[in-house]
């Protein structure tokens, strides 16, 4: 067995493990069977690592080894340990046996892993068959984790972040599978890093993401601050999506962590004495105009934490209610709040206009952002970054920034690199100045003379003059052309009449 494993080889390895799973499970929900099998991996190897050395350190004395491992992070019942698992691996009731593993898993672990399982079925006959069919998958599943290459113990990674990459890496691929879907889950990495590196977390901050997904970007965002005193909460609307962030977070070492599940927009979760908790940093790249949100509840909704005082977002488009509360959940003069939207928001009028209209008098809107179209998963439509801050007492204009242009276009998406596209965008938002056909500061007058008409076109002129055309060489051009081409004709009927057609 290798000494050591590269962050490539182990991505191949889970990768491949896909394989047991395709044409059998849809790509939305096959990671789930994945990404699980994967922590349960990490956990056990993570706990055999620590009881090797506890048996160096304290030879046969077992009650001593207990009392350690009882401290561990994750507390791992026998039963619980992927070699037990894998010694199943040809029970009849195989499905069975990996649900009961994950039961006592959560039951040892409740403070931390209550109901993280609870959505994964290895013994669903609707997801993976019957009897036979599920053995032989989650058989293949087994024995793909078993590969010697796929050692995950602390002592032989040495680099944890490792795992954690692994996972980002596997959620990636899986959006690249799911399509439509994935948009539910997945942020791109790079997208993620420009909206971390526009909001600048600093240490000792708290940063928010109140439509989570897996948890990339509050990751993206923890790893721009560059230090584990950082506090990290969320909100995650569909459970199984909660779960991946769950674990996403632990195989992250995501210590001040608090990931909840439930509908940001109907029941807010991150509350302290009846109002919402405010953060110094607030995140999203929420459902793009989510339709039903919630706006037949805005009566009721004042009454408690009044988000939608600027106006009440229509009822079949949620892009605004997402932004009003991510503005309320903000610490006032040091909040920042960074949020991917659909173009639509920068323009489209009634009640979206007119809050629209009251964030910029009250000089909320800091930067409006193009993203180029096909970079999301999920929608070919182009998007936008709004960035709002609370700390812009000595300025009152708002830089628009078109990027839309300047992108890397691979086989199935268009891509921003992080050290290109990515860090002009940066550059650009820091110093704040015009740039010739790529950002402009608007001041308030002429916004106000727009009818706060945000569309990027109306401030970046991005028109390119095409070359001038030289008529007379073009007519020269058709002149030789119908010239050569009655040469031609004429050489055509003579070789048709000499054979005699």
């Amino acid at each position: 067995m290798a000494d050591t494993i590269s962050q490539d080889e182990i991505n191949s390895i889970l990768w491949r493990a896909c394989d047991s799973f395709r044409g059998t499970v849809d790509a939305t929900e096959y990671k789930d069977y994945i990404l699980t099998m994967l922590f349960v991996k990490f956990v056990s190897d993570v706990w055999k690592d620590h009881y090797e050395q506890y048996r160096k350190q304290f030879g046969n004395d077992d009650e001593r080894i207990r009392r350690k491992l009882e401290r561990e992070r994750f507390v791992l019942p026998d039963i619980s340990t992927f070699d037990y698992i894998y010694g199943t691996r040809e029970a009849p009731n195989l499905g069975e046996v990996i649900n009961e593993a994950l039961e006592h898993l959560e039951l040892a672990n409740k403070a931390k892993l209550a109901h993280v399982f609870r959505n994964i079925d290895f013994n669903s006959d609707s997801r993976l068959g019957n009897t036979n069919k599920r053995n032989h998958i989650l058989k293949n599943l087994l024995e793909d984790f078993a590969n010697p290459k796929l050692d995950l113990r602390p002592s032989r990674i040495k680099n944890l972040d490792v795992i954690g990459n692994a996972y980002e890496y596997l959620i990636g691929r899986f959006a690249g599978d799911a399509g439509k879907k994935a948009g539910e889950f997945y942020t791109p990495p790079e997208v993620s890093v420009l909206i971390a590196k526009l909001v600048a977390p600093q240490p000792g901050e708290r940063v928010y993401d109140p439509a989570c997904g897996s948890g990339s970007l509050l990751i993206k965002c923890a790893a721009e601050a560059g230090s584990h005193n950082i506090a990290i909460y969320g909100q995650e609307a569909i459970s199984s999506t909660w779960a991946l962030c769950m674990m996403n977070m632990f195989l992250h070492d995501m210590t001040i962590a608090h990931i909840e599940w439930g509908d940001t927009l109907l029941e807010p979760k991150h509350i302290a004495a009846d109002k919402l908790m405010t953060f110094e940093v607030v995140v999203a790249n929420p459902p793009f105009s989510l339709d039903k949100w919630g706006a037949e509840r805005a009566g009721e909704e004042a009454r408690h934490y009044n988000r939608w005082h600027r106006g009440v977002p229509p009822k079949s488009k949620g892009d605004y209610a997402f932004i009003s509360h991510m503005i309320e959940s903000t610490t006032p003069g040091t909040g920042r709040v960074a949020v991917v939207v659909p173009h639509g928001v920068l323009f489209r009028g009634g009640s979206e206009g007119e809050i629209r209209r009251k964030l910029i008098e009250e000089n909320l809107l800091d930067a409006v952002i193009g993203l180029p179209s096909n970079l999301f998963f999920g929608t070919g439509i182009p998007a936008a970054i709004l960035v709002l801050r609370r700390d812009r007492s000595k300025r009152t204009d708002v830089l628009f920034i078109d990027a839309s242009r300047e992108f890397e276009d691979s086989k199935n998406q268009k891509k921003l690199r992080v050290d290109v596209e990515v860090a002009k965008v940066v550059a650009t938002y820091a110093k704040r100045k015009n740039v010739d056909k790529y950002a402009y500061v608007a001041l308030r007058k002429e916004i106000e003379v727009n009818d706060f008409n945000l569309n990027i076109p109306r401030y970046v002129d991005t028109f390119e003059a095409e070359d001038a055309v030289d008529l007379a060489a073009v007519q020269t051009e058709i002149d030789g052309i119908e010239i050569e081409l009655a040469r031609v004709r004429k050489e055509m009927a003579k070789a048709l009449k000499e054979l005699g057609l």
